[in-house]
């Protein structure tokens, strides 16, 4: 008997002790930026700009003009790893497609300074919509396009600010449901300090939204992008019939095309 109270004592303290380095590691586990400075702006035509967020972080963002007056603008807000240059191919064609670009690095990522967090992503992404509203962008012409993980603070944005569309590549409900789906033997809801609860922000964003994400994501389940389409007023879901976490751009290509022409 003794023998057992003394193993259950060491197993709670040892999983104890597990979720106190959940805790204290989560945003190594949950960020994976890649700080290095940017250098492909200029092979798509883009200028870099720096952004100054609420906090005092400089930020380094790519701006790639409209090509027409009164053409959309979309605010690219990428994922939680690597930088901007591993996205310029997609920035280029969404360039191509008539559409004036600003792809946001955040803080920690790609020559921005700071370390990421979802305190932090959010006023890297209000600087970002501040800055294109200084350059006379009318909301109604202004598409928030979110990246797995950016794709929250896309529809946190939507909530708040006035804009035309959103467009949301591997979107999912909140990182908290996501962490409890990948970690069910974790107390998530008590150790989580970045949830990014898209949940509760999507009933506010009444705008047309375009989701797309792949069959089988191993990372951002398809079932979380469902359950934020339910959330949404005004969205259509795009299953690509494919394995992939952030499909290539040229596979919903026709799609994106469709939603700025509405602008």
């Amino acid at each position: 008997m003794k023998t057992a109270r003394r193993l259950l004592v060491l197993g709670l303290l040892g999983y104890a002790l597990l979720c106190l380095l959940v805790f204290g590691v989560q945003r190594r586990l949950l960020y994976h930026p890649n700080p290095d400075p940017l250098t492909l702006g200029p092979s798509i035509g883009a200028r870099t700009v720096a952004l100054q967020a609420a906090d005092g972080e400089t930020l380094v963002a790519w701006w790639l003009p409209p090509p027409r007056p009164g053409a959309p603008v979309v605010l690219y807000l990428h994922g939680n790893g690597a930088n901007l240059d591993n996205r310029a191919a997609r920035l280029k064609a969404l360039h191509e497609d008539g559409a004036g670009v600003l792809a946001l690095s955040w803080r920690g990522y790609g020559g921005s300074s700071g370390q990421p967090s979802e305190a932090g992503w959010k006023l890297d992404a209000q600087a970002a919509y501040r800055w294109l509203r200084a350059q006379q962008v009318t909301p109604a012409r202004l598409v928030l396009f979110g990246e797995s993980l950016g794709s929250t603070q896309a529809v946190l944005l939507a909530a708040e600010q006035p804009v035309g569309a959103l467009l949301l590549d591997s979107s999912f409900d909140s990182a908290l449901a996501l962490a409890a789906s990948h970690h069910p033997w974790l107390p998530v809801a008590w150790l989580m300090r970045d949830p990014h609860r898209a949940d509760l922000a999507a009933p506010r964003v009444a705008v047309p939204v375009l989701q797309v994400h792949c069959a089988q994501d191993p990372v951002s389940p398809l079932a979380h992008a469902e359950a934020l389409n339910r959330l949404l007023p005004n969205a259509r879901l795009q299953v690509l019939d494919r394995p992939c976490h952030v499909p290539s751009y040229l596979l919903y290509r026709n799609a994106a095309r469709a939603l700025l022409a509405t602008l």
